[in-house]
């Protein structure tokens, strides 16, 4: 009976032993002098708002009426430009000019048409005062009638031809001829391709440069089904990419899209606040919008340390003794880390935690 006791005793200071040493593996105590080394400061959590924030991504993108392709009408040989792509252009700048036999041609027609039509208009007036004193017949009137108005209608066909090729009626006044003719710019805008060199003959289906207009470049966001709900109209949104991730650009929820694709994906258009020439159609952005304000615990960065995959903060339990508990973050943001839990009244370690994690840590190998 005493042996049966004896072992009972032994093994109920075993299991107290254990147990003491299981509770004391989160905790961990500092001298005065460590607490000094390692600079250790403590703080309660602080309450403030915070943003849940949906992550997402997507590509640049212009409107079709905010893309140009310039081309010419009637076709020609390049004679000259100075355009490479991403160069700035001027509403109304000289982009190219072109060069060919057909230009010459409908220059003179329009001025032989001109002539035979101020021709036609006299003797349209001569008719008319024979035709009054029955000096001339009806049927030789209504054929003058007739030639006047042919040459009008040829004369209107000619000055639309020459406005597609941008020459002006009144320069031609002169009798002046020119074998080239002037591709103007029509947007202020920059270019994003050049198709075409130095004496290369286009056609008229043939695109020489593209243009695009920056004044509504958006971005375009891909979101999934079931976030769709969270996003509304005028939602700000903040963008970078990753060649420049420090760069941040503000945008606005402009457009979100009704049909959802079989990938179970939609589209949200945002436009940005202000715009930037390095940002470019076809460039790929990611995009973080805010939403659901809500009120949360908050720490400095620095009180969180991870371990194992998992985040951990320091309590004090006396004036040195320290506990390490689990929690779960949130976002971060100017240095501050939300943290979901409840950590009132708590002194928790705000510096130095990353020490008391290695003295713990340590400490646990040694035994």
């Amino acid at each position: 009976m005493l042996a049966i006791c004896a072992t009972y005793a032994c093994n109920s200071k075993t299991e107290k032993a254990e147990v003491k040493e299981l509770a004391q593996e989160d905790e961990v105590s500092l001298t005065a002098a460590q607490s000094a080394n390692i600079g250790l400061q403590l703080a309660e959590p602080q309450w403030g708002e915070t943003s849940e924030v949906l992550k997402l991504q997507g590509k640049i993108d212009v409107p079709p009426q905010n893309l140009i392709s310039i081309s010419v009408p009637l076709g020609g040989y390049l004679k000259t430009t100075k355009l490479l792509p991403g160069m700035h252009v001027t509403k109304g700048q000289i982009i190219a000019i072109m060069e060919d036999p057909q230009y010459i041609q409908l220059q003179q027609d329009y001025l032989s048409v001109n002539n035979k039509l101020y021709y036609a208009e006299k003797e349209l007036s001569r008719q008319k005062e024979l035709n009054l004193n029955k000096a001339n017949s009806d049927k030789i009137l209504q054929s003058a009638e007739i030639e006047y108005k042919n040459f009008k209608v040829e004369q209107t066909a000619l000055l639309e031809k020459l406005k597609l090729i941008n020459v002006s009626p009144a320069s031609l006044k002169s009798g002046k001829i020119s074998k080239a003719i002037n591709i103007y710019s029509p947007i202020d805008g920059y270019v994003s391709k050049v198709n075409v060199n130095i004496g290369k003959y286009v056609t008229p289906s043939d695109v020489l440069f593209e243009l695009i207009n920056p004044s509504d470049i958006h971005l375009n966001l891909t979101v999934f089904e079931k976030d769709l709900s969270k996003i509304s109209m005028g939602q700000k949104v903040i963008t970078f990419n990753n060649v420049k991730p420090e760069g941040k650009y503000e945008a606005e929820v402009i457009l979100i899209g009704h049909n959802v694709a079989e990938g179970g994906s939609s589209e949200v258009h945002c436009h940005f606040e202000k715009y930037d020439r390095s940002l470019v159609p076809g460039m790929y952005m990611n995009a973080e919008l805010k939403f659901k304000n809500q009120k949360v615990q908050l720490l400095p960065e620095e009180a969180i340390v991870s371990f194992e995959n998992k985040d951990f903060v320091f309590e004090q339990l006396t004036k040195d003794k320290y506990k390490m508990l689990a929690v779960n973050t949130g976002e971060t943001l100017d240095g501050k880390t939300s943290i979901h839990g409840d950590l009132t009244g708590k002194k928790i370690v705000t510096k130095g935690a990353y020490s008391l994690l290695m003295k713990l840590k340590n400490t646990s190998d040694e035994e």
